[in-house]
């Protein structure tokens, strides 16, 4: 069993910067690929962005790349979304999940696990 822990979610304004922090359970974290994705009211759930277990490969939404880095950190078992110029439209509930087969993908429903959610709010 694998538990997520999301964190790092608030309000900002236009332009600001947030890091998002995942905190996960699981022996094997080292080998899980983990993802990002998002959530606006009334909207489907959306890919932000994903690593895979080597870190050898990361992927983002075209909305996002260039603005948001996604890191992990093995030793610690955490992943991170860094979020910079933010802007109105990333406003969203953002979740962190993981997949136990290490790859990295841009499609929820190849993840085994997800976390809560952390709100993120971007005001104009």
């Amino acid at each position: 069993q694998v538990q997520l822990v999301e964190s790092g979610g608030g309000l900002v304004q236009a332009g600001g910067s947030l890091r998002l922090s995942c905190a996960a359970s699981g022996r094997t974290f080292s080998s899980y690929g983990l993802g990002w994705f998002r959530q606006a009211p009334g909207k489907e759930r959306e890919f932000v962005a994903t690593i895979n277990w080597s870190e050898s490969s990361t992927y983002y939404a075209d909305s996002v790349k260039g603005r948001f880095t996604i890191s992990r950190d093995n030793a610690k078992k955490m992943v991170y979304l860094q979020m910079n110029n933010l802007k109105p439209e990333d406003t969203a509930v953002y979740y962190c999940a993981a997949k136990l087969d290490g790859s990295s993908s841009m499609w929820w429903n190849e993840y085994d696990y997800w976390g809560q959610g952390t709100q993120v709010t971007v005001s104009s």
